[in-house]
């Protein structure tokens, strides 16, 4: 594991929300050279604690979407089964995230479709693919309140410099 110092942690910061900055900026607002400040990125990045930079897209403006989150549970437990499903899932652009979780259920899927027939569309074709999938809750997202890319660093423990 790769310890981090509070520079370390102001390039993440940064970057989080302003992707675009150049290294020349980025090393002014962290208060470093650029040669000190690039090789402090290529750690972070060699390290995979940056894995790529994105844009940000807001589907809002560029038509009708619809968000559902969906729980999903398979019928068997058998790490093939979870490899399976799992398989399937990473094949579909429409599910932008999934995660494996504890509880009732075994996953939760975030899907981004243009209407709700092309999210049942996709139901459908899930059911007759064979993944296992048992059971599932279809959650219809009416409003967004909160959307935050950006992960909270401040808990991460950092030695005194």
């Amino acid at each position: 594991m790769i310890k981090l110092d509070q520079r370390d942690l102001a390039i993440l910061r940064i970057l989080q929300d302003e992707g675009r900055i150049t290294k020349t900026a980025l090393a002014e607002r962290i208060h470093l050279s650029p040669a000190p400040c690039w090789d402090r990125l290529k750690r972070l990045e060699n390290a995979g604690i940056i894995t790529g930079y994105g844009a940000k897209i807001c589907l809002d403006k560029l038509g009708v979407h619809t968000t559902v989150f969906l729980q999903a549970e398979i019928s068997s437990h058998q790490s093939q089964d979870f490899s399976r499903f799992e398989d399937y899932i990473a094949q579909h652009q429409a599910i932008s995230e999934c995660w494996a979780i504890g509880g009732g259920f075994d996953y939760l899927l975030k899907i981004d479709v243009p209407t709700i027939d092309s999210y049942q569309q996709l139901v459908d074709t899930m059911l007759n693919a064979n993944i296992g999938l048992k059971r599932y809750y279809t959650y219809i997202v009416t409003k967004r309140i909160k959307s935050k890319t950006a992960l909270p660093l401040d808990f991460l423990p950092v030695p005194d410099e």
